[in-house]
């Protein structure tokens, strides 16, 4: 609908007037509302979204409205025919009598017959795209002409670096986007991923998260942006931006993102997930909000979903404090909330803290828990409650307004069945390829290198290891309609210039079915053969390309007791150690192509390797961008957005630490190894002193800081020129460095550009002593660099 007829609708008073006698009368007539739900309200796409939701709702008996809070996804099965993947209406219409708000992830065969009772986002198996449209275009039939209202059904995805069902595009994943320091990259992969999940006839995307992560231990630090607030905010913004647009309402090929998970998920207690986050209220404020605060006011985001984990001793699906106080009352966040999977009945099975189930409803509810994922279990108790007298019909009334309001903003009253041909001349396409490959090439970072990089393509390369010749995508992804190994896109770029001989190396675990609960690493004895064959390939060849790091059993989310992803080391594991010791031993050059889930605590492989290429999961076309950096069609311009720690005992250790950290320890170094925002390039670059526009402002003063930038290397590169500020004096205790602005640019030889960053109040606040946000008068150091730890500085007076 466009925007003009809102407006002229909500200009019009006599309309609003007429409307709203209509929506009281039929509030106290109940057969007034069964005869004349062909001309309500909520039918009428010109009339305001709060009027169609108030309409709606004074026509809907408890029931429904509990129903609009729940979702199937094993319980799919209850809406299904027996035997088969078609929605069947009369079984819908016997099981949901009062229909239900949504459905978990059409495009996966949980419900279905003979699928394994697999969870979380690593396990699904998957229908095919014909298959999920026929399903949800079935569905919605029966919800708008079978139901006693015709509320259609809400359907969401996982969408974390792509749609994830088969043949849908595969991004970089989220780690290794964020490593390129790129907000318009981010925000043009995220609209083709949200393309291609609406073209599915999803309107809902659980993505992104925006949890800073400051735990390597922890298997889900791919899924996060890294270590920083402020760069978790840029990105989660522009991810935001990409997938709904900057519309209160859904334009064509656009979704509902989910900001997840609030709060404090990214550094769990000893690196375990859904861990207790023993974090204070100043530290949540000043580091773990500020993402979330970032995108809740400055977008429309749709839903929101909070994190599995406790913040002293309260799980924050029953925090009312985080999810009311803070989400809704500070930040002024009107979108729904959803669960975590299965979060709403942990808090009576994991955290205790309900007796029963009935409880735990009660609980996330009166929290402001809007909707149950994924098959609402718990709040399937809420009808009986409401008759009882132990929740109130305000509190239904809440969570069901916030849902109805998402649906029609997202035009599910007015959309058109999904249309299967178009969903397949969309879905991983050749723009949407070329993006993949663009995002790829962006995400690289060049850790280390001696001056072996870029290769040249002659006499005999040998590419060498357990992710050469497979494209490692990472965890939340399904198989796309291509995808390249490293293998593959050196032989590709090569050509007929080299020989190209390979060799596995060693198998990290038995098998690479992500689903396994069990995660067993690879037989030593097999491992240690494979080795051998690899010495002897290697050994007739100029140059090795070791393509060595993770698994997506290796790194991943542990959702269950029994299906665990977190780690206590985090160096190489099973027989990769041997194989680079192997290998080295040959005296040959040796570059390493790290494809990895988590940062690549390896010192011994850092201490000796030539040249080490950072490409994290690149997504699939990643093979082609790898062996693109390698040979110099492209020069690498990621940074880090984690530090990367020597050995698991320097762990937590972030770049904005506070001043009273990092003492040192007796026979260790105290330094990283690799400091926040690292990259290297094949060019040179020389960053100047910052410039300010004055040398003293007030407390709600800006200052801008210029600084120039030249390449004086010989080839063209980027550069991510990074500001940082250091507040010297302050009521509390401050970090060394907080990020405030970045800038990737790419220059040509000997050209030279000057940036401007505008730094205001909020580069420059803090939560005092009285937990109140304000700019302290003093001295702040303004300091820019290619990395946290190269930095010069300027100095600066807030009066």
């Amino acid at each position: 609908m466009p925007d003009g007829a809102t407006t002229s609708f909500a200009t019009s008073r006599r309309g609003v007037l007429r409307w709203l006698g209509s929506a009281s009368i039929v509030a106290l007539t109940p057969g007034v509302a069964a005869a004349a739900i062909h001309g309500a309200i909520y039918k009428d796409s010109r009339a305001p979204v709060d009027l169609r939701v108030r309409d709606l709702m004074a026509r809907m008996t408890i029931e429904e409205k509990v129903a609009q809070t729940i979702s199937l996804w094993a319980t799919k099965a209850d809406v299904m025919t027996a035997g088969q993947l078609t929605f069947d209406p009369a079984k819908a219409s016997a099981a949901y009598p009062a229909s239900f708000g949504q459905i978990t992830r059409p495009s996966d065969l949980r419900g279905g017959p003979s699928v394994a009772e697999v969870a979380g986002g690593t396990g699904a198996r998957f229908r095919g795209s014909a298959s999920t449209i026929a399903f949800v275009n079935a569905v919605q039939r029966w919800a708008r002409e079978e139901t006693r209202l015709g509320i259609p059904v809400i359907f969401h995805e996982e969408s974390l670096h792509g749609y994830m069902a088969p043949d849908a595009t595969m991004f970089p994943q989220a780690i290794g986007m964020a490593g390129s320091f790129d907000r318009d990259l981010m925000r043009r992969a995220q609209s083709v991923i949200g393309r291609e999940v609406r073209a599915h006839g999803s309107h809902l995307a659980l993505s992104p998260v925006v949890d800073i992560a400051r735990d390597p231990r922890w298997g889900r630090i791919e899924e996060t942006f890294g270590e920083d607030p402020y760069l978790c905010g840029e990105m989660g913004v522009a991810a935001v931006k990409g997938l709904q647009g900057d519309s209160t309402t859904l334009a064509p090929g656009k979704v509902f993102a989910t900001l997840k998970h609030m709060t404090g998920h990214g550094q769990p207690q000893a690196g375990n997930n859904i861990g207790p986050a023993p974090i204070g209220e100043r530290e949540l404020r000043e580091s773990f909000f500020p993402p979330f605060r970032a995108v809740v006011t400055r977008t429309g985001i749709g839903a929101v979903m909070p994190s599995y984990n406790e913040i002293d001793g309260v799980p924050s699906h029953a925090n009312h404090w985080l999810l009311g106080d803070v989400l809704r009352g500070e930040w002024g966040f009107s979108g729904a909330i959803v669960s975590d999977y299965g979060a709403i009945e942990e808090l009576d099975t994991i955290h205790h803290v309900a007796k029963d189930q009935d409880e735990a409803a009660r609980l996330a509810l009166r929290a402001g828990v809007d909707s149950a994922l994924p098959d609402g279990l718990a709040y399937r108790t809420l009808p009986a409650q409401v008759h009882a007298g132990a929740i109130s019909i305000a509190a239904i009334d809440a969570a069901c307004a916030r849902i109805l309001t998402l649906k029609f903003r997202a035009g599910l009253f007015e959309a058109a069945s999904v249309d299967a041909k178009a969903a397949a001349r969309l879905t991983g396409n050749a723009e949407a390829r070329a993006l993949a490959l663009e995002a790829a090439r962006r995400s690289l970072c060049l850790l280390t290198n001696d001056g072996t990089l870029p290769l040249t393509a002659k006499g005999r390369v040998a590419v060498i290891g357990p992710n050469a010749a497979i494209a490692r995508l990472g965890g939340y992804s399904a198989p796309p309609r291509q995808s390249v190994s490293l293998l593959d896109g050196v032989r590709a770029i090569v050509g007929s210039a080299a020989e190209i001989v390979h060799a596995q190396g060693v198998f990290i675990t038995q098998s690479e079915d992500r689903s396994v609960d069990e995660v067993l690493l690879a037989d030593p004895v097999r491992n240690r053969a494979l080795i051998a064959e690899a010495v002897e390939i290697a050994r007739g060849a100029d140059t090795i390309i070791l393509a060595i790091g993770d698994t997506e059993q290796t790194s991943r989310e542990g959702f269950a007791r029994n299906h665990l992803g977190d780690r206590t080391t985090l160096d190489l594991v099973g027989e990769q150690g041997a194989l680079f010791d192997a290998l080295h031993a040959l005296g040959k050059p040796i570059v390493v192509t790290a494809i990895n889930g988590r940062p690549p605590s390896w010192p011994d492989v850092v201490a000796r390797a030539n040249a080490i290429l950072e490409c994290w999961y690149p997504g699939q076309e990643g093979g082609t961008a790898m062996a693109e950096a390698l040979f110099g069609r492209i020069n690498p311009g990621a940074k880090l957005p984690v530090t990367v720690v020597r050995e698991v005992g320097q762990v937590p250790f972030y770049y904005n630490r506070k001043p009273s950290t990092q003492r040192g320890y007796l026979f260790a170094e105290m330094t990283p190894l690799f400091p926040f925002g690292h990259g290297l390039s094949y060019t040179r670059f020389e960053i100047g002193e910052p410039r300010l526009s004055a040398a003293r402002i007030g407390r709600a003063g800006s200052v801008v800081v210029e600084v120039e930038i030249a390449n004086i290397g010989a080839r063209a590169g980027d550069e991510v020129v990074q500001v940082y500020v250091h507040d010297l004096v302050a009521s509390v205790a401050r970090p060394v460095l907080e990020l405030k602005g970045f800038e990737r640019v790419t220059l040509a030889p000997g050209e030279r550009r000057t940036l401007r960053f505008t730094l205001g109040p909020d580069a420059f606040a803090l939560w005092d002593s009285a937990m109140h946000e304000t700019v302290e008068p003093g001295q702040f150091h303004i300091m820019v660099g290619p990395d946290s730890a190269h930095l010069k500085t300027a100095v600066l007076e807030i009066a």
